[in-house]
């Protein structure tokens, strides 16, 4: 099996950290990007996460727990990569992706379409 990493998430990509803790509050997507991320859903097992992403945008440094990412839309966006190159990143509507634990954001990123994404973290 592929693994893909999105982004956002997304996504999600850069620096992931192992681990399944809940997502601590200072690198709440949720709190340090409000105008991407809303919290759609929460119990004692999952947190269910909406996400937009529009050309232009690009979420500051945040943290998730172990995921499963679904893309509502295709998706895409260039990402700048260690080596200085540029990677073109897409997806299509419906792609489920898991992202392992991890911490990722605040890149230089061109946002080619606006990304809509449902992020499902596992507690």
């Amino acid at each position: 099996m592929h693994i893909r990493l999105p982004y956002l998430a997304l996504m999600l990509v850069f620096a992931f950290v192992a681990g399944k803790a809940a997502t601590p509050g200072a690198l709440d997507p949720v709190k340090v990007a409000p105008h991407i991320y809303e919290l759609a859903f929460e119990n004692e097992k999952v947190r269910v996460l909406k996400q937009t992403i529009r050309p232009g945008e690009w979420p500051p440094v945040h943290t998730h727990p172990d995921s499963v990412v679904v893309y509502l839309n295709p998706c895409a966006w260039m990402e700048d990569v260690p080596g200085g190159e540029r990677r073109m990143e897409s997806y299509k509507f419906g792609t489920p992706v898991w992202a392992p634990a991890g911490s990722h954001g605040g890149i230089t990123s061109t946002v080619v379409q606006e990304c809509r994404v449902v992020v499902v973290e596992l507690k």
